[in-house]
C-alpha cells in the first residue's frame, strides 16, 4: 500500500514526460544488469580488423565481450572471466598459452565453416568444445564463386578498367571473352557450397561434373544435373572451369600442383574459393605464364593477403578478391548469430548446434 501511494503521488507530482523518463532510467538500470549477468567472450576487435559495427548488438545481447588487445592490458584481472572465445578471421589466435590462462572457458566458437586454424583435438582435450557455422555461409560463398567465373570468363575487370580509363578513346573489340553457357564445370568438392555452386551452374545449362570423397544421392545430382566423376584426373581433363570447394585439410593441402594443372585444358580457368593451400601457387603462376591454363580467379591465397610483389599479382589473366565469400552483411549477421548460439548453448550446458568434434 505505501509503494501504490507513492506512485499515486508521484503520478500527481511529476508530468507525464517526467514519469516516461523514469520509466525509461528503470528499464536502462535493469537491462544494465542484465548485460552485468551475462557471460564474457574473447573477441579480436570491433573495426576494421574484426568484426563490423553491425553484428555487436547480436554478441552483446548475450555475453559482455572484451577485445584482444583489451585482454591484453591486463590478462590476470580479465582471464578468470572469459567462457567464451569467438573466433572471426582466424582471431584472437586459439594458441596453448592463451586457452591454458582462460580457467572458466568452455567453448570456442568460430565464424565460418573452415576450421584448418584451429587445432580441435588439443582444445577438445581442455575439456573445451569447437564449434563452426556451416550452412550459414553457403549461399553468399556460392554467389562468389559464380562472380569469379562469369568475371573472368567475359573479362569484366578489364572491361571496366578500359571504360573508365582516362585515355580510353574507343572500345577495342579484341576484349573478348570465353562463352559460359554449355561450358563444362567440375566441381571438386560436393558438399553444401559445392551443391549450392552447381544450383547456379544449372541455371547457364552448364554441364556440371563434380569430384568428391563421397558420391552424392541419385536425388542429390539429379536435382542440379550433375554428374559423379570417380577420377578427379578425369574432371580435370573435360573441364572448362574447374571450381576447388573443398575444405582444407591434410589431405586436400597442395591438393592442385603442377601435375593437376597440366591435365588441365590449356582454355581452362581455375576457380578457387576454398583455402588457399589447396593450390600449390607456384605451380600455378608457372601454368597462368606458360598457357597451360587459360586463367584463374581467386578469392583465396596464401597468406592473405600475398606480398606485394608476389608474381600473381602482376599477371593479366587472374582475377584477386581478398577472401570476402561470405561478405555480405545478411550472411554476416547470420554467422555471428549462429556462433552466439553455439556458443550460449555451451556455456549453459545444452545440446550445440553445430559442435565439432576430434576426429
Amino acid at each position: 500500500m505505501q509503494s501504490l501511494r507513492y506512485v499515486q503521488c508521484v503520478r500527481r507530482l511529476w508530468s507525464p514526460a517526467q514519469v516516461k523518463n523514469l520509466h525509461r532510467s528503470a528499464y536502462q538500470l535493469q537491462q544494465k544488469q542484465v548485460m552485468e549477468d551475462n557471460p564474457w567472450a574473447l573477441i579480436s576487435e570491433v573495426g576494421e580488423q574484426g568484426y563490423i559495427e553491425d553484428v555487436t548488438d547480436i554478441m552483446t545481447q548475450h555475453f559482455r565481450i572484451i577485445s584482444h588487445r583489451d585482454f591484453l592490458q591486463n590478462p590476470p584481472l580479465h582471464a578468470p572471466k572469459i567462457q567464451a572465445i569467438l573466433v572471426w578471421n582466424a582471431c584472437p589466435p586459439t594458441e596453448p598459452s592463451l586457452l591454458t590462462s582462460l580457467p572458466a572457458l568452455k567453448v570456442v566458437a568460430n565464424g565460418g565453416v573452415g576450421i584448418d586454424h584451429l587445432d580441435v583435438p588439443y582444445i577438445s582435450s581442455l575439456g573445451v568444445k569447437v564449434t563452426n557455422t556451416p550452412g550459414v555461409v553457403s549461399d553468399a560463398t556460392a554467389d562468389m564463386a559464380m562472380g569469379l567465373l562469369l568475371a573472368s570468363a567475359r573479362k569484366i575487370v578489364e572491361g571496366h578498367q578500359v571504360s573508365v580509363d582516362p585515355k580510353t578513346t574507343h572500345i577495342p573489340q579484341c576484349l573478348m571473352g570465353y562463352e559460359v553457357t554449355g561450358s563444362t564445370l567440375g566441381i571438386i568438392g560436393m558438399g553444401d557450397i559445392g551443391h549450392k555452386i552447381a544450383r547456379r551452374s544449372k541455371g547457364f545449362d552448364m554441364k556440371i561434373l563434380y569430384h568428391n570423397r563421397r558420391k552424392r544421392s541419385v536425388e542429390d545430382e539429379e536435382a542440379v544435373g550433375a554428374t559423379y566423376c570417380e577420377s578427379m584426373d578425369d574432371l580435370l581433363r573435360r573441364s572448362d572451369f574447374v571450381m576447388l570447394a573443398v575444405n582444407l585439410t591434410p589431405e586436400t593441402t597442395g591438393l592442385i600442383s603442377r601435375r593437376e594443372l597440366s591435365l588441365m585444358k590449356p582454355t581452362a580457368t581455375l576457380v578457387n574459393v576454398s583455402r588457399g593451400l589447396v593450390v600449390d601457387q607456384d605451380a600455378l603462376v608457372e601454368a597462368l605464364q606458360s598457357g597451360t591454363i587459360r586463367a584463374a580467379a581467386l578469392d583465396v591465397t596464401h597468406p592473405e593477403p600475398l606480398p606485394r610483389d608476389h608474381p600473381l599479382l602482376r599477371l593479366p589473366n587472374v582475377i584477386i578478391t581478398p577472401h570476402v565469400g561470405t561478405n555480405t552483411y545478411t550472411t554476416t549477421r547470420r554467422m555471428v548469430q549462429t556462433m552466439v548460439d553455439n556458443a550460449l548453448a555451451a556455456v549453459n550446458g545444452q545440446s550445440i548446434p553445430n559442435e565439432v568434434k576430434p576426429k
